[in-house]
């Protein structure tokens, strides 16, 4: 684990080794892997992934850390000494945007997608959203299994305008009958811890969740990222009665969906926040 006072001294080259390590590291135009090794450093310690963040200007919207640079090494601060672990399954980028899809085991084991804005090769703003790991669902996939490789780069805006509008129409405004034009018939994995595969799958969860008084509305789409195959939808709304921030990731095939991944996180109260960013803002 990064300890604060390496953290300061790479991200503000206030030491003639982080300069050093600077200067014999250029930093990677691949956002992709600047994304990868930043994550792992958490767990390894390496300090040279750090230097992929902007210092003087870092937007923070995980509302349980302080914004800024002096918000993260607090939070780095507080971790206990090598208990954590990071591994990163899949990772898409649109644009400035990098997605990763991440295992953490901090303060418990935890599924997690980040988001990261580049800005002139640095981050400078970060979105994510973190759910409790949970054990595999009614078809036996896990919050992380499946696919993984990104094709069809081809037909990244299409795929993501299909998914906007999947998402608009059944999420936000509920008009189920349009549902099955989405899906190749039943074929569709899920990875939602309460729902097994296929539209099947889903008509049992959601009649399940009514039966218990359970809601579930999806109110506002923030953003929709995507790269070829797969697609990142941001969104807010409630679930059991608690607002409710939903990361859903969607991998399309032939124009259809055929797999989703995602996470929920309740959104605390205002007077919670750590930070003034919001959860979205985007």
């Amino acid at each position: 684990m990064l300890s604060m006072e390496a953290l300061w001294l790479v991200l503000f080259g206030c030491s003639s080794i982080a300069l050093t390590t600077t200067q014999e590291n250029k930093m990677s135009t691949n956002y992709k892997t600047q994304v990868t090794e930043l994550l792992k450093s958490i767990e390894t310690g390496d300090t040279k992934p750090v230097a992929s963040i902007n210092p003087e200007k870092y937007i923070q919207h995980n509302l349980g850390i302080g914004d800024g640079l002096a918000g993260l090494a607090a939070l780095l601060q507080s971790l206990p000494e090598n208990s954590t672990k990071v591994h990163t399954v899949r990772v898409l980028q649109d644009g400035p945007f990098v997605v990763a899809h991440t295992r953490y085991h901090f303060f418990g084991p935890k599924v997690g997608f980040d988001i990261f804005r580049f800005e002139d090769g640095k981050v400078v703003e970060h979105w994510d959203n973190l759910q409790e790991t949970a054990p595999p669902n009614p078809s036996a996939h896990t919050m992380l299994d499946g696919t993984s490789t990104v094709t069809d780069l081809d037909k990244t805006e299409a795929n993501k305008a299909m998914v906007h509008a999947f998402v608009d129409d059944i999420l936000v405004k509920g008009k189920m009958e349009k549902l099955a034009a989405y899906f190749d018939g039943d074929h569709y994995i899920q990875h939602n811890p309460q729902i097994g595969d296929g539209l099947s799958g889903l008509g049992q969860a959601l009649g399940d969740m009514a039966k218990a008084g359970i809601t579930m509305q999806y109110s506002t789409i923030h953003k929709v990222l995507g790269e070829g195959n797969f697609v990142m939808v941001v969104s807010e709304g409630s679930f059991a009665g608690k607002p409710t921030a939903f990361y859903d990731l969607f991998r399309v095939q032939s124009g259809k969906i055929a797999e989703h991944w995602d996470t929920m996180e309740t959104i605390p109260a205002r007077a919670e926040w750590k930070n003034a960013n919001g959860k979205f803002g985007f």
